[in-house]
């Protein structure tokens, strides 16, 4: 069999395969499951498919290893532990099904643009990488495809990790959106030009979108004279009919492009996401007798990459309260019903105790209440008292997180808390699934970027937000120095302001302010009216980061009323904040206002 570069010199098109997760959906593996794990589960499916490819006319098959990395494989169970197998099979079972082919080992990103949740080192990445592509050499592939990636410098350490370990012909391909650029906002010229340098050969565009919109990428990338270019479009726009995704049925179209790719510089022509051997067949017909034309640099591309500006900050009424005054918020609850009137009632009192905003909760304790947006908004309009409004994680997509920071700063709401938000395991629907693409921080890194006009991924919004973003933190942690990193991370994200949670230590609060002191950011400290001996040892017990002081519960022990001895604490707290902090944010126990005001007596 020719050597990969032999066959690419020849300058005749090579036809690459289809999906592999198209084609498994397609015959009943559902979506969710671990793809890869068939290698080892169920090869018989993945050989039929790589068999139907190389009939169709396929040169190049990959592997079905494109997530079969340990840090995605981790992510199903134990699948971590199986990693060299997935990979190892995942070669074998395709170089024994096609002979005749060349066997492309598929490795995809690590990580996805906004998972924040863990960050991996440049080492961390190499060393994972390393790992299945070791395993795909050893399974016998004639080349790795580094594919769908959005990072340049993931790739990048993808691509001498892989010319490390071997001397095989290694492709790179990015994945690109409907406005050209990848999702961290990088043209594909600028791709292009910093993948040479690198050294790499093969590079191109796979994923996207359908044919035309990979076409038009390709020809910028083409413009920085690689030697040659890849192209592997999907089929066209996904659809959702009766329970199940659909592509565009569209073979003859597919080929179409396929000859017009080779005809722009293009050696490597397949299909990704909703193509089959069908489509691979038709392509394969097409591309018959044609010529792969070398396409001379000509005109340099226009670098498209978005500046970086220094971040605006913004100010909004209650940032600029906390300046010059010792501010009191108070925490409310949403009801589980419709009618706010009690609510906006209660925010009518708390004016009359100079109260300077309310801190509206997000289904906290994962139990069902009204989305905070109304109350926040009605609260405002209608009392004039101004709103920190909580925005969790927990319960939206990163697509809702932004629809709602959105719909919030149309209607006036300023401050946000950016919250991770308790599990569902918490409340009343413990069989529910939280969503949690992002952390907290990403949330912060979300909205702060949206002060700066533009969107979770660089894309730029028609006009821009002026949230002043505020984070949680515990002011009485068990482990300083993780609390603090925590709360660096989220400054640097973008917050403004800190919550802590209750505190009821205020020698280990101190501790903590001198600790935070140089990060000189306002601090509101949580302050929790205990009502009961029973509560305070709950809450010391069972709640993970609150620390309450054996004398304060000997001291509601010791009352002849355990609320009224609560309230007098919080008293004595409050006056203590005065000199430590910006204010103070009164938590309300069991949704008992009345008692909660008389703090601020």
């Amino acid at each position: 069999m020719k050597d990969l570069y032999e066959r690419l010199n020849e300058r005749r098109p090579i036809v690459a395969d289809g999906a592999m997760g198209t084609m498994l959906y397609s015959l009943g593996v559902p979506k969710g499951h671990c793809y890869d794990e068939l290698n080892l589960s169920n090869p018989e499916i993945v050989i039929q498919i790589h068999r139907a490819y190389a009939q169709a006319g396929a040169e190049i098959i990959e592997t079905n290893t494109f997530g079969a990395n340990r840090f995605i494989l981790e992510k199903y169970y134990d699948l971590g532990k199986k990693t060299f197998d997935i990979n190892y099979f995942g070669a074998k079972i395709a170089r024994d099904s096609c002979p005749d082919c060349f066997i492309a080992g598929a490795v995809g990103p690590l990580t996805r643009p906004l998972e924040l949740a863990e960050r991996l080192s440049s080492s961390e990445m190499e060393e994972i990488f390393a790992s299945q592509i070791n395993a795909l050499l050893e399974g016998g592939v004639d080349l790795i495809i580094l594919e769908t990636f959005a990072d340049l410098a993931e790739a990048t350490i993808a691509f001498k990790t892989a010319k490390r370990y071997s001397d095989k012909p290694v492709v790179i391909s990015f994945s690109f959106t409907k406005d050209g650029l990848t999702v961290l906002g990088l043209d594909p010229g600028s791709i292009a030009k910093s993948l040479i340098e690198a050294g790499a050969k093969i590079i191109g565009v796979n994923c996207s979108t359908g044919p035309q919109g990979v076409f038009n990428i390709i020809k910028k990338m083409a413009a920085m004279n690689p030697e040659f270019l890849v192209a592997m479009p999907n089929a066209g726009q996904v659809n959702f009919q009766q329970g199940r995704f659909f592509y565009p049925d569209n073979p003859e179209y597919f080929a179409y492009y396929a000859k017009r790719f080779a005809q722009n510089g293009v050696s490597i022509i397949g299909g990704c996401c909703g193509t089959t051997p069908e489509h691979i067949k038709e392509m394969a017909l097409c591309l018959k007798g044609i010529t792969v034309k070398h396409i001379p640099a000509s005109v340099k591309v226009k670098e498209e990459k978005r500046k970086t500006e220094e971040p605006r900050v913004f100010s909004t009424a209650l940032s600029s309260k906390a300046e010059k005054k010792f501010l009191t918020i108070i925490e409310m609850e949403t009801p589980k019903g419709t009618n706010l009137d009690k609510e906006l009632l209660t925010a009518q009192k708390f004016l009359t105790f100079g109260v300077d905003a309310v801190s509206i909760s997000d289904s906290p304790m994962g139990r069902v209440k009204m989305n905070p947006l109304p109350l926040a908004y009605r609260i405002k309009k209608e009392v004039g008292l101004d709103v920190i409004l909580h925005i969790t994680c927990r319960d939206r997509n990163i697509l809702g997180l932004q629809a709602d920071l959105l719909a919030a700063y149309a209607l006036g709401i300023e401050n946000i808390l950016a919250l991770t938000g308790d599990p569902p395991s918490a409340g009343d629907y413990p069989f529910a699934v939280a969503v949690y693409e992002v952390t907290a921080t990403g949330l912060i890194e979300i909205a702060q970027k949206m002060n700066q006009g533009l969107d979770g991924l660089n894309n730029p919004l028609s006009s821009p937000t002026g949230f002043w973003i505020g984070a949680a933190c515990n002011g009485t942690p068990p482990d300083m120095e993780r609390e603090l990193n925590r709360i660096k991370s989220k400054l640097k994200a973008g917050a403004r302001f800190l919550i802590t949670q209750p505190v009821f230590d205020l020698k280990r609060f101190e501790e903590f302010l001198s600790q935070i002191k140089p990060f000189n950011v306002p601090i509101f400290a949580g302050l929790l009216p205990l009502s009961s001996v029973q509560q305070a040892e709950y809450l010391k017990n069972e709640v993970p980061g609150i620390t309450i002081p054996k004398e304060l519960i000997n001291r509601l022990k010791r009352a002849d009323n355990e609320m009224r001895e609560g309230i007098t604490i919080a008293q004595e707290l409050r006056q203590e904040m005065k000199n430590l902090v910006n204010g103070i944010c009164l938590m309300t126990p069991s949704v008992n206002y009345e008692k909660v005001l008389e703090v601020l007596i």
